[in-house]
């Protein structure tokens, strides 16, 4: 582990930030429920837990930095936040909660060079389940062999239900979705995505459902059989990889991508951690409740709460406040040097 970190800085500290949620139709109200948020009744779609998007922006809650935009102490203080040699003019992933209370539409995201010829954001994302319903399913990809023409059949027909590939899902469980994989999240699942920072989707079917103003939600047919990988290679349902333990606590790499890495830390007693002063940590409390500990500062994080550990913090140090404490860290892949 790297030393500590002796910056001192008012802006070097683990960052909280204001959930922005989204009402979609086809949200429920589990996140409020399941994570003891205090929060009007209504539709919780998603909670965007980190975001620097123009759709919707964190706004730090804590420390000397409360009432700025992630976009605000990025342009102030990038290197510092994301780690050294990375472009600061936005955060590189958006991490969000999804509840399905019905089931999204089946859509597409483009990859890096579709993105480019669309002139859009490029999507590459994972799901890490925090409390599917029993026999709760996704749809990750088409099934084996199904071309551009079945693929338009199906559609016309009302009938590509058929042509998806459906995985049941439990809690734990993983599921890859790099662009240009067809997917759809089925009712009754409670998630964490993360993504490229992207919001662009590409809706093929809509299972004829209507939006709040009872009209048709808009399809994007066109953009989505450009960006759909008919030859879908890569493997849906992650296997998770066990490492070394960090003393008594277990250590998982969930998935590791161009674009960023998850893993799961199971705690028995306190974790310590580094930025290793050129990767920024987001983290998220799936279980339980930690204390995080940096200098001679601390910052409890209660069951479904999300931080932004910078990268320039350097050593801290979790300790589980309460028994089966879980927490998974997000980072991004290291740039070469």
């Amino acid at each position: 582990m790297v030393k500590s970190n002796t910056i001192s800085s008012e802006y070097v500290y683990p960052f909280r930030f204001e959930p922005v949620y989204k009402d979609y139709i086809w949200g429920g109200d589990r996140i409020p429920r399941y994570f003891h948020r205090d929060v009007p009744s209504g539709i919780y779609a998603e909670s965007w837990e980190i975001a620097d998007h123009p759709d919707g922006m964190s706004v730090v809650t804590n420390g000397s930095l409360a009432g700025q935009t992630l976009r605000d102490i990025l342009k102030a203080h990038g290197p510092q936040i994301v780690g050294p040699g990375r472009g600061y003019g936005q955060f590189p992933l958006l991490i969000k909660l999804i509840d399905s209370r019905e089931r999204l539409s089946v859509q597409v995201h483009p990859d890096d060079e579709t993105a480019r010829r669309l002139a859009s954001e490029p999507k590459t994302e994972m799901w890490y389940m925090l409390d599917p319903e029993p026999g709760a399913q996704v749809y990750a990809g088409l099934k084996k062999g199904v071309g551009q023409s079945q693929f338009e059949e199906a559609l016309a027909a009302q009938k590509l239900e058929e042509l998806l590939a459906p995985v049941k899902v439990r809690q734990g469980d993983a599921v890859f979705i790099p662009g240009g994989r067809v997917h759809a999240i089925d009712a009754g699942c409670l998630l964490l995505e993360i993504q490229q920072n992207s919001n662009t989707t590409y809706r093929v079917y809509d299972w004829g459902r209507v939006g709040a103003d009872g009209k048709p939600r808009p399809l994007h047919l066109r953009e989505a059989l450009v960006a759909t990988h008919w030859e879908d290679s890569f493997p849906t349902k992650v296997e998770p990889r066990r490492l070394d333990s960090i003393g008594l606590n277990a250590h998982w790499e969930i998935l590791s991508t161009a674009y960023f890495r998850l893993e799961r830390f199971e705690l028995k007693e306190p974790l310590p951690l580094s930025t290793e002063l050129r990767r920024f940590n987001a983290l998220f409390v799936s279980h339980g409740s930690v204390r995080i500990e940096w200098q001679a500062s601390f910052e409890d994080l209660a069951f479904g709460s999300s931080c932004l550990v910078p990268a320039a913090l350097g050593n801290y140090l979790l300790t589980p406040t309460a028994p089966a404490a879980e927490i998974l860290r997000i980072t991004a892949p290291d740039l070469p040097v």
